[in-house]
């Protein structure tokens, strides 16, 4: 088993099933209360959980939780990894989402598939002359590219998921993520 699923295996047994168990060992780690782990509070974290493995090990997760290479861990970062993978029925609507947003059916969401299901007509900056509509679908595009995308305005199916893996990193139950997905995105 890899020391991440052997943390992951580790922190359920001690009934950290949900976000909430999943924040409170973060935030034991956390000794400074910066809101995110140095790889010292990691180290520390993780030897004092009792987990078996070795430093190098410690070092590799360290890395591995760290994505986007700050030196630190933030608690996104944290439940991204130790949550189990998104359940079928999440994947499902996201999937869904994702169909209704590529128009073309192009495998991609552009600035064009947007337009036909996403109106920025109403939007304050719109309202003030700040923005154009184009510059407002670009940063709606822009979200799901987050920090693990490459900002190409063209939204990958990868990068979609990869977007609601976050969200779904604190949503608990899957019938309110279901939901949530349903409102956002008019599904039936």
């Amino acid at each position: 088993m890899d020391p991440i699923t052997k943390l992951r295996a580790l922190c359920l047994s001690r009934g950290a099933t949900g976000i909430n168990g999943l924040g409170r060992i973060f935030r034991n780690m956390d000794d400074d209360g910066s809101k995110a782990l140095n790889e010292y509070e990691f180290t520390k974290g993780i030897k004092e959980c009792g987990l078996d493995v070795s430093n190098e090990e410690i070092k590799e997760m360290f890395r591995s939780f760290d994505e986007d290479g700050s030196g630190s861990i933030n608690m996104t970062e944290f439940l991204l990894k130790l949550r189990p993978p998104m359940s079928q029925a999440r994947l499902a609507m996201i999937d869904k989402a994702f169909s209704k947003m590529d128009k073309t059916g192009d495998g991609v969401i552009t600035l064009e598939d947007l337009k036909n299901v996403y109106t920025a007509r109403e939007h304050p900056k719109f309202k003030s002359g700040e923005k154009t509509e184009d510059e407002i679908l670009t940063d709606f595009l822009h979200n799901f590219e987050g920090g693990r995308g490459n900002l190409d305005g063209k939204v990958t199916k990868e990068e979609f998921i990869n977007y609601y893996a976050t969200i779904s990193a604190s949503i608990d139950n899957d019938e309110y993520f279901e939901f949530m997905m349903k409102k956002a995105y008019a599904l039936e």
